[in-house]
């Protein structure tokens, strides 16, 4: 297939071409309530061609069929001619990278870095097996309580086996799998309705997804208990984030602010966002890391070929850096971070968050929560939002603190505030860093859904304002 790219883009007579080929192989099943709702299996290829004629934009043309391949060179290069930008685009360099046997080899080094293999387990199981097994999952949810009205219960695994080759002679064969699961509970009790969701993704296969009957049984179980929580009043007040949570908040708030596609796009971005601006509190540092080993994110490389690596965006709550594609990091003068990346073979790359994380602090929950006298613990994220610099975080569920301690579930927690003065609040950051292991997915309405995974520790905001969520 390599080889076949090539000739393709030795006919072209753009200045630059690059070509992304992807055989995705897909399985997902669904089970809402009682009643299975879906059961498919199905293989698609396709791919992407980019051209670039100096002093003109890009020509992008997609394909379905293998046999369309010089059709869509040829149709990218006339585009690219037809485009003729403000600014013509300029690539920063990075070195080319070929893959031979599983290792890739850089150009003019012996350094080497492994490929996502695929685990043969991936494709054990049939689809009538992974029916069999969800439904199991299922009924762990409906059979937990007669209040679990309905459930929605979702198994899906995909091997992506991508090609992908440039002009200046970078040449990537990758296999990626993907599985994840999906549970949601919804428990009524009079007038009184109730929704609670967990889920769980690796870059694996079928072993990886056994014996999750807690997460579904807690799932229901939590869905319950709601019922009996009481909605929290709007208040002023101290906020320990739990690891998720923190994590969504730096991935919507720092994350994507320093995606330079935005910058781009949006002076409001560019001014917050310019290296050098304090957005937060002196002990906050937040990165995006897509080499960040055994994430669902996490790849050699981005979808234009050049490493992925960790970028710190904010120091010590000072912005100081971006996440680049190559067209970016010319723009601005810096180097391509390995954050070129899109949903499928259809779109074309652009900077997109991987892993984004909040870097560990010191000690543990305890030390954190001990102090407050009247605050909240806010737990997991099922919302968020922005309009310019304003910020809003639903909350899962969470816990009033009272001295020192845990008390009564609460819920209806939206924490709201303006990005500085919501990041400023940060006064202490633990020291139990993980990662967020979900199906989480970062969504775009022109560049398709990827993947995503978040980390962080509890992080405590000493003053946030909380806002009810319930309507």
């Amino acid at each position: 297939m390599l080889q076949r790219l090539q000739d393709a883009i030795a006919r072209s007579r753009a200045g630059y071409t690059d070509i992304r080929c992807e055989r995705v192989t897909l399985t997902a099943v669904a089970w809402r309530g009682r009643r299975l709702e879906g059961a498919t299996t199905g293989t698609e290829t396709g791919g992407c061609v980019r051209c670039l004629y100096r002093g003109h934009g890009w020509g992008i043309a997609s394909f379905s069929n293998l046999d369309e391949l010089d059709a869509a060179v040829a149709r990218a290069g006339e585009l690219s001619l037809a485009a003729k930008p403000e600014k013509p685009v300029v690539l920063a360099e990075v070195p080319v990278h070929r893959s031979e046997g599983g290792r890739v080899k850089g150009e003019g080094a012996a350094s080497t870095a492994s490929l996502v293999t695929l685990h043969s387990s991936l494709v054990e199981g049939n689809l009538d097996e992974k029916r069999r097994y969800l439904s199991h999952l299922n009924s762990e949810m409906l059979r937990f309580d007669r209040r679990i009205v309905s459930t929605l219960s979702a198994w899906r695994d995909e091997v992506v086996e991508s090609w992908y080759v440039t002009s200046e002679g970078t040449a990537i064969h990758e296999v990626r799998p993907d599985v994840t699961l999906t549970a949601v509970a919804i428990a009524r009790d009079g007038g009184v309705l109730e929704r609670a969701a967990d889920s769980v993704g690796a870059p694996g296969g079928w072993e990886l997804m056994q014996d999750q009957d807690e997460l579904f049984r807690s799932t229901a179980r939590r869905a319950v208990s709601l019922l009996e929580a009481r909605p929290i009043r709007s208040t002023t007040t101290t906020v320990i984030a739990d690891p998720r949570l923190a994590g969504v908040i730096a991935h919507e708030t720092v994350g994507h602010l320093a995606e330079a596609g935005a910058q781009l796009a949006d002076p409001l971005a560019a001014e917050l966002g310019r290296p050098g601006t304090r957005l937060g509190s002196a002990i906050l540092t937040i990165g995006d890391d897509g080499s960040a080993a055994g994430l669902r994110a996490s790849h050699p490389f981005d979808a234009e070929g050049t490493p992925t690596g960790n970028t710190l965006l904010l120091q010590h709550g000072v912005m100081i850096g971006r996440l680049h594609t190559r067209e970016s990091a010319a723009r601005f003068g810096e180097r391509p971070t390995g954050n070129a990346r899109c949903g499928s073979w259809r779109e074309a790359p652009a900077a997109r968050v991987s892993n984004t994380y909040i870097q560990n602090g010191h000690g543990t929950f305890q030390d954190l929560i001990r102090e407050v006298k009247s605050g909240i613990y806010a737990c997991d994220a099922v919302g968020a939002r922005h309009l310019g610099v304003h910020h809003a975080f639903t909350a899962a569920y969470g816990y009033m603190i009272r001295d020192g301690e845990l008390a009564e579930l609460v819920k209806d927690i939206v924490i709201v505030g303006d990005l500085p003065d919501l990041l400023g609040a940060v006064d202490r950051v633990a020291g139990d860093f993980q990662w967020n292991e979900t199906a989480a997915a970062c969504r775009r309405d022109m560049g398709g859904s990827v993947p995503v995974s978040d980390g962080a520790p509890h992080v405590r905001f000493h003053s946030a304002d909380v806002r009810t969520g319930r309507s």
